[in-house]
């Protein structure tokens, strides 16, 4: 693991800030991506699950992805998440989205259609060939309906030449092996869960697409770079030491904790649009409880 991915290890999962009215707060967007940067992060996601892409439109993503460029400069690369359900759709915004300057996408299986692994290996080829960029694809069957297997994961791999990575969030320590096993020369693997970080990159994946990235950049950064060096010790006790809060940001629905948890902070990003709620005043009490025990809070 001693070359970095072209990525870099740690890449937050940056949350979407929004105005008392709920409307993109591109200001804060900008101050977040840059926030995140000076603590640690290697590249960032725009717009992934944590930045409550189902609820930000095709335009706005299109202005939040022009507004964190215009902040970031070519600081760290720059990734916006552009996947949808439909694959004509994603392939037209994807094409948009490299006009811009990104240095790469990701693509999320297709939800709710509940495609077959041909579905998927199709889908993931036509949006990827359509492009020049580097595309990251994303398994999270807890949100998608459907898990897509190490084979098909590893045919995009071998088969199309810029799909580059994948954040595995399915949970499947024997499928995430496989994939880094079979992978070819300069694919890699991320973790979706920043608490099965760790046990990812035992297996040789190469480091995590984070939600707490948000909230403990520095302190997620140490984890992974410590990993990586071979420093297993320092990785471990650093993770313990975090973990609660790793837990805790999953006690309700991604990201509404996360967005609490940076309004404690100090850094308000605004609240979460519907069908998500924001933080019940209980959720509040004990998320502040969990940060103030791991030293996040004061």
């Amino acid at each position: 693991m001693s070359v970095a991915p072209r990525f870099g290890r740690f890449i937050p999962a940056m949350i979407t800030p929004f105005d008392a009215a709920l409307n993109l707060n591109l200001d804060r967007a900008q101050e977040l991506a840059v926030r995140l940067i000076d603590n640690g992060a290697d590249a960032l996601i725009i717009n992934g699950t944590t930045g409550e892409s189902p609820t930000v439109f095709y335009p706005q993503k299109i202005e939040l992805f022009k507004a964190v460029l215009a902040a970031v400069g070519d600081r760290v690369p720059v990734l916006a998440n552009v996947g949808d359900n439909c694959t004509a759709d994603s392939r037209e915004f994807a094409q948009e989205v490299s006009k811009l300057g990104v240095a790469g996408i990701m693509l999320v299986v297709p939800y709710y259609n509940k495609p077959p692994q041909e579905g998927l290996y199709q889908h993931f080829k036509c949006i990827a060939q359509s492009v020049e960029l580097p595309v990251i694809l994303y398994n999270i069957p807890g949100r998608c309906a459907i898990n897509m297997e190490a084979q098909t994961t590893l045919r995009l791999a071998h088969d199309v030449e810029n799909i580059v990575a994948v954040k595995e969030a399915s949970g499947d320590f024997d499928q995430i092996a496989q994939i880094i096993k079979g992978a070819p020369e300069g694919f890699v693997v991320y973790s979706g869960d920043d608490e099965q970080t760790l046990a990812i990159m035992e297996l040789g994946g190469a480091g995590v697409i984070s939600t707490i990235g948000n909230v403990a950049p520095g302190r997620m950064k140490e984890i992974v770079d410590a990993q990586a060096a071979g420093d297993h010790t320092r990785a471990l006790s650093a993770h313990l030491r975090l973990q609660p809060l790793m837990k805790e940001l999953f006690a309700t629905a991604n990201p509404i904790l996360v967005k609490e948890a940076v309004r404690l902070l100090g850094f308000d990003c605004g609240g979460v649009r519907l069908p998500l709620v924001d933080a019940t005043p209980e959720q509040r009490a004990h998320l502040a409880e969990v940060m103030r025990a791991v030293g996040v809070l004061t």
